[in-house]
C-alpha cells in the first residue's frame, strides 16, 4: 500500500470545520452516522454530538488516527467507503484477528501504521 503524504493533508482540510475534525463531514464522507463512527472508535455516543466533547483531545486524536489509516489504505481499496469497511472488518495478520479499528481503540494505531509500512515495503505482515 502506498503512503501519499500530500494527499491526506488536502483531504484532512476538507474534513475540518471550526478548527477541529467535523464528525458531520466525516460521517457524510463515509456515508454513515456520527453514532456509528463513535462506536467504531470506542467513544461514547455524545463524543461526536456535544461541542465540548467533539473538541476534546481524545476525540480529535481518534478521528485523526482513523483518517490517517483510511487515507493510507484508500488507494488500495479504491474508495473511502471501502477503506472504512477494511478498517472495521479486515483482521490483520499477526494481531490475533484484531481489526484496525480495534487496535486504534486499544491505543495501538502505531501498530496499524507499522503493519501498513511492512505491506508497502513488499513484506508480509
Amino acid at each position: 500500500m502506498r503512503h501519499e503524504p500530500w494527499g491526506f493533508e488536502m483531504r484532512f482540510q476538507e474534513l475540518v470545520e471550526d478548527q477541529v475534525f467535523s464528525p458531520v463531514l466525516i460521517a457524510a464522507e463515509l456515508r454513515t452516522t456520527k453514532a456509528e463512527i463513535a462506536g467504531t472508535l470506542g467513544l461514547g455516543r455524545d463524543a461526536l454530538s456535544r461541542a465540548s466533547r467533539i473538541r476534546a483531545r481524545k476525540t480529535q486524536v481518534r478521528l485523526r488516527q482513523m483518517l490517517e489509516i483510511l487515507n493510507r489504505v484508500e488507494a488500495e481499496t479504491g474508495s473511502p467507503l471501502a477503506a472504512y469497511a477494511w478498517f472495521r472488518a479486515e483482521p490483520l495478520p499477526g494481531f490475533g484477528g484484531a481489526t484496525a479499528d480495534l487496535l486504534l481503540r486499544e491505543g495501538r494505531a502505531e501498530h496499524v501504521h507499522a503493519y501498513l509500512d511492512r505491506v508497502a515495503a513488499g513484506g508480509y505482515a
